[in-house]
């Protein structure tokens, strides 16, 4: 027996404003990230300065560079969401 989609698949209009705040907030990320990776290769000792509860910056970098990322999903989940109500609704403007 075979099954169709649960819901009804139309034109993404929001599709194209989409791709482009993705594109943005992956180059923002990129930018920490490069920052990370140039401290840890040109000033490896800078990097090993202990800055809070006993741990150094690399390792506070670099978790704050997950949580970075964590926050920018969910606000790029809320942009989406909110781009394809407006949108993809009836009458929606491009």
């Amino acid at each position: 027996m075979l099954h169709g989609s649960a819901a009804e698949l139309k034109e993404d209009k929001s599709a194209n404003r989409k791709s482009k705040l993705g594109l943005k907030f992956f180059f923002i990320y990129l930018m920490f990230y490069v920052i990370f990776v140039a401290l840890c290769l040109f000033y490896p000792d800078f990097t090993g300065t202990r800055i809070a509860f006993g741990l150094n910056l690399a390792v506070v970098y670099g978790f704050s560079l997950i949580l970075l990322a964590i926050v920018m999903g969910f606000f790029y989940h809320i942009a989406c969401s909110r781009l394809e109500d407006k949108l993809n609704t009836e009458g929606g403007q491009v």
